[in-house]
Order: C-alpha cells, then structure tokens, then sequence
C-alpha cells in the first residue's frame, strides 16, 4: 500500500505546497491530497516521477520511512527555530526547515546508535551562561561580552585565530550542516528537545568571513536564547535579538584584550585596507572589525561613520579584499563519523543508502550538503574509501 505520510514528509522537506507537486506531476492538486491521506493510491508513471523529484527509490512509498524509525515525535520545536533571515513568521517556510531538521535529527540517531560520543561541552557551557545570565546585576551588554569571552576560553579558541571555528564548535556538540536555504535566509539553529543543537548554514557562495560570522551569530542564539519562541516575535524584537548576536558574534570572533593590542598597528582607522592584516589574521570581515572597534570605543561615531562611508565608497560591502584568498570552513563532523563507523563495521553504508533509507546519494546532499560524490565512494568500493577523518572521532 502506497504510503501518504512519507509524501508528506518528502513534499514538505523540499518546501513544496500541494499545487507545486501537483503541477510538476501532471495531476490535479486534489490528486496529491488523496495520496497523502490513503484515498487512492498514484499510478506507476507518478511513482517514477516521484522517484526522481524526491531522488528515492520507488519502496520509499511502500514502507515505513526513516522518520517513522528513528526520529522522536516532537522533537524538533519549530517555534524555537533561530533564522538569521529577512523573513519573519513565514509558516510553510518554517515548517519545511522543521520537517529538514527531523530527517537530519534521525540521520544523526541512526549514525550514533552503535556509538557513543563524548559528553558535549556545549551543554554544560548553556547551562552555565543560563545560570550566569538569570544571577547577573550587569546589564545587557556586559552580558553578552562576558558570555562570549567566556565561550572562546572554554570551546578552546586561541586568542589570535579563528582558524579552526568550526571543527572546535563541532567539537563542542554541536551538529552543523550546510543546505540550500535560499537568498532569504543566512543560516538558523536550535536546540531540539532532547538537547542537541543545530546549526544549518546556508551553502550559497559566500566568502569565508561571512561564514565565520554566520557560525558565530548561530553560537550566540544556542547560548543567549536559549528556548526562545522565535515565532511569537514580533519586526521590533527579532530585530533585537539579531542585533544581540550580532553582537556576541563580534566579540567572540575578535576577543578584546587581543583586538584593542592589534588596533594600535592600524594607521589610519577610516580606511578599510588599513584594516587587511587584522581580516588576514581573524578571518573576520572588514565590516566586523569596524563594527567591534565601535563597539569598544576604539572609534567614535564620527570615525565609524566615515570608516562604514569608505566601505560603501570601495564597493566593499558586497565584495573586500581578498575574499578570494580566505578558504572557507566547511563541516566535518558528520563526515567523520560515517567514516568511522564504516571503517569499523558498525553500518554498512550501502545498505544504508539503498535498504534503510531507501534513497538515491543525491537525497543525502540535499539533506546534509556533503558532496553525494562522498557517499559514491561507498557504493564502490568500501575498502578504497579514506579521507582520513576518523582521527578526529573521538573529539567530536
């Protein structure tokens, strides 16, 4: 019997309305609605074109899918979902990233089930700013500056680099993915109800300084905001919110004793080039280093102005020097764990791919963004597979 619910599943993920899909089968709108609720069931040239559009086999729809294994029913709490986004209180968009994370969420569990990864820093480090933000006299700014300070010194960040970002707040805990979430949205995260946190960072092209900063806007909505109702805010308070971890994301990205030592080498603070050594050393935009000289009175209002006036005279707020030349942090946890837990025995990818999962390689690029020419490497030949990560396993 053809299965309505994994439709569902699959049309929602993709962020298709009824009238989408149906449009793209050659049906009527009402046709798709009777598969997804047991009244009839598609014909074979549907399944076929299904198959494709969704990049599954055609038992997909025959059989239980991976949510009904292995994800927890309300797990996912959309209305705590953090956009870095211009669209606000969007439902089908919401709900698409909702019904995104719960087949992330259940991929994560059916990779972890014969494994057990390290106790997560990131959870202890909430906690604790939970604790120090609801005991605290110091007022909001102060607030966050501590808790950044705070996050860089106990995820393990140097001082003078941003160089491993990413793999150390991977380390931490934290499950970061890339995926085309479209021009609209930056990146989000959340925190699911069995406490483990997200970060979805859109993989449109982007410079590496923008995706730094994206990690850590993302870092600050997991350890400030914590079971915040995103959806119930209104322009006025997501527009506070996001200045707040845009905030945390300056100064964790540009620790202050380190950054007000390194102002002093910059000659002449209204010009943006004057400002490439420091982009070079924390791989941070020029806009963040005006931004955070701002914030910690390095420059006035008048010379901020002026530095903001030259960006935009350069042509720099869409593109600055040496973009190019900065690699961008891509992740690899997820990675190292498949690997790991090929090498080992533990899951057969294969098996994975075409029984468990009952998709094509494609389905896992859409919902994880690694490359599907990773997971080729699998349905060839195991033995000839090493890219090296499972070093990095035990520190996940």
């Amino acid at each position: 019997m053809f299965i309505g619910e994994n439709l569902t599943n699959l049309r929602i993920m993709h962020g298709y309305s009824r009238k989408q899909l149906s449009e793209m089968l050659n049906v009527t709108e009402q046709a798709v609605w009777q598969y997804e609720n047991y009244y009839t069931s598609p014909k074979i040239q549907n399944v076929n074109d299904l198959k494709s559009i969704f990049y599954v086999k055609s038992k997909y729809f025959y059989k239980k899918d991976i949510l009904s294994r292995y994800f927890e029913p309300e797990n996912i709490p959309v209305m705590n979902i953090a956009y870095r986004s211009n669209v606000m209180n969007v439902i089908s968009k919401t709900q698409s990233e909702a019904k995104h994370v719960e087949f992330l969420d259940s991929f994560v569990n059916y990779l972890t089930t014969y494994i057990k990864l390290p106790t997560q820093k990131i959870i202890q480090l909430r906690d604790d700013v939970i604790s120090y933000l609801n005991t605290t006299n110091d007022d909001r700014h102060t607030q966050i500056n501590k808790v950044a300070k705070t996050a860089r010194q106990r995820l393990g960040f140097r001082n003078d680099s941003n160089d491993n970002l990413l793999f150390l707040i991977e380390k931490s805990g934290v499950f970061v993915f890339e995926k085309a979430i479209g021009e609209e949205i930056d990146a989000y995260s959340l925190w699911t109800n069995r406490e483990r946190p997200f970060i979805i960072l859109g993989n449109l092209k982007r410079s590496a300084v923008r995706r730094n900063f994206d990690i850590a806007h993302e870092l600050g909505h997991l350890l400030l905001h914590y079971k915040l109702e995103f959806t119930h805010l209104d322009r006025k308070g997501h527009k506070a919110i996001e200045k707040e971890a845009n905030q945390f994301a300056g100064a964790f990205l540009l620790p202050e004793e380190a950054f007000l030592e390194d102002m002093q080498t910059v000659a002449r603070t209204t010009n943006p080039d004057a400002y490439t050594d420091l982009k070079t050393k924390y791989k941070t935009s020029m806009q963040v280093l005006g931004y955070r000289a701002a914030s910690l009175d390095i420059l006035d209002a008048k010379t901020h102005r002026n530095f903001y006036a030259a960006l935009h005279r350069k042509g720099y707020l869409k593109r600055e020097p040496i973009d190019e030349a900065l690699q961008i942090q891509k992740p690899q946890k997820v990675k190292s764990i498949i690997d790991f837990v090929a090498k080992n025995g533990l899951i057969d990818i294969r098996k994975m791919i075409e029984n468990d999962w009952m998709v094509e390689t494609p389905f896992f690029h859409h919902i994880t963004g690694i490359d599907s020419k990773f997971f080729n490497h699998y349905m060839v030949d195991d033995s000839q597979f090493d890219l090296g990560y499972v070093t990095n396993i035990s520190e996940s």
